[in-house]
């Protein structure tokens, strides 16, 4: 029972409508239970059937970012600029709906070899957080990526709505 009351609590919080905030939106595009596609002003566009992010409550989730710099739509070069610029690109998204890195709950890394690019993966992350709390993050070793790749980031951040 401990177990469904925070999960109660969860899905009731992410249930509540939400309000206008600062960022550009998908088309003002949402769903019956208010959940809201985000697409930053500034942003990449989507190569496929996925969004940016969403908003859900005051949870942000923000999808898989790589290295892509969105002023060019190309991958930075190198391994340590590409992987700052998927963490950019995740802070951007946040920071769209009022969220720092400092608000966010829980990030997934992917990257294709451990060896290489996990102590890139914690010094970049070091730098970004600046020496404050790390979120939970689980770190995995995956066969490929997208354009053959060698990094990803997605992350859950959590920015309470005004109250109204």
């Amino acid at each position: 029972m401990k177990f469904f009351k925070p999960l109660l609590l969860t899905l009731a919080t992410m249930s509540l409508s939400t309000s206008n905030t600062t960022s550009a939106r998908a088309d003002e595009q949402s769903s019956a239970s208010n959940v809201v596609t985000l697409a930053p002003e500034g942003m990449f566009e989507t190569t496929g059937t996925w969004s940016l992010g969403t908003r859900a409550g005051d949870y942000i989730y923000v999808a898989g970012m790589r290295g892509i710099i969105p002023e060019t739509n190309q991958l930075a070069d190198g391994d340590e600029a590409r992987i700052r610029q998927g963490f950019e690109n995740m802070k951007s998204i946040a920071a769209s709906e009022g969220a720092t890195l400092n608000d966010a709950v829980r990030i997934v890394v992917y990257v294709t070899d451990m060896y290489r690019f996990r102590p890139l993966v914690n010094k970049v992350q070091e730098e970004m957080w600046e020496g404050s709390a790390y979120p939970p993050r689980t770190i995995v070793e995956v066969d490929r990526l997208n354009q053959d790749d060698i990094f990803e980031v997605e992350g859950t951040f959590y920015a309470p709505l005004p109250v109204e």
